[in-house]
Formats: C-alpha cells, sequence, structure tokens
C-alpha cells in the first residue's frame, strides 16, 4: 500500500480519512477473496499481507464460510489467542499453531493476484 506525498494546503483530517476508507475497501476485498475460497486465512496469517496487519484475527476467520463467533472462540481459545489480536501482532509460533489448526502448511503463501 504506496502512499501518495500529501499535499501541504489539503487538511489533515481528509488525509487520514482516504487512508482509512482505503484500508477498509482493501480489507473488504481481502474478507471477499477468503470467503470465495481464492486464499485461504491460513494463507492470509503466515503471509501476513498490509492489509491485515491491523484486522483482528477473529474478522479474518469468520470470514470464511460457515464459520461464527462460536466455533472462532473455540479455535483461537485452542491456540490460545485473543479474538480481537491483530493478524500482525502474532507471534511467528502463534502463526503457526493457528495456521496448522486451520489446515494450513507452512510454506511461502501466494497472496499476490486474484
Amino acid at each position: 500500500m504506496k502512499e501518495a506525498p500529501s499535499d501541504p494546503s489539503r487538511p489533515q483530517h481528509l488525509d487520514a480519512l482516504e487512508r482509512a476508507n482505503h484500508v477498509r475497501l482493501a480489507r473488504a476485498e481481502l474478507k471477499r477473496r477468503v470467503a470465495e475460497g481464492r486464499v485461504t486465512a491460513a494463507e492470509v496469517i503466515l503471509g501476513c499481507p498490509g492489509e491485515a496487519e491491523g484486522m483482528p484475527v477473529a474478522d479474518l476467520l469468520m470470514s470464511q464460510r460457515r464459520w461464527g463467533a462460536t466455533k472462532c472462540r473455540k479455535v483461537l481459545a485452542s491456540v490460545p489467542v485473543s479474538e480481537l489480536r491483530p493478524v500482525g501482532a502474532l507471534t511467528e509460533r502463534q502463526r503457526d499453531a493457528l495456521a496448522d489448526r486451520l489446515g494450513g502448511a507452512r510454506a511461502e503463501p501466494a497472496l499476490t493476484g486474484a
């Protein structure tokens, strides 16, 4: 996610709103790709693309088909990881354990492309 240099005459809050909107759109697209099965949640957890860094891990897991709050809580409790923990803040051990629980293998995930 590259940013263009901001215009000094433009109000700072407009730049912040634009960045926030860009992040929301990118996360929505990532969640859509996970729901459609084009990318797995395990790949996102292992690869941690920029749009997923600040996303709570529970949001990512519940974007999968047939995943609700209960299933998400059970999986996260078995690792153990907080539902509110951002994907980018997971330790390597937590990433591996969670990806293993989700059926992902530790490899270079292919997140580029759609």
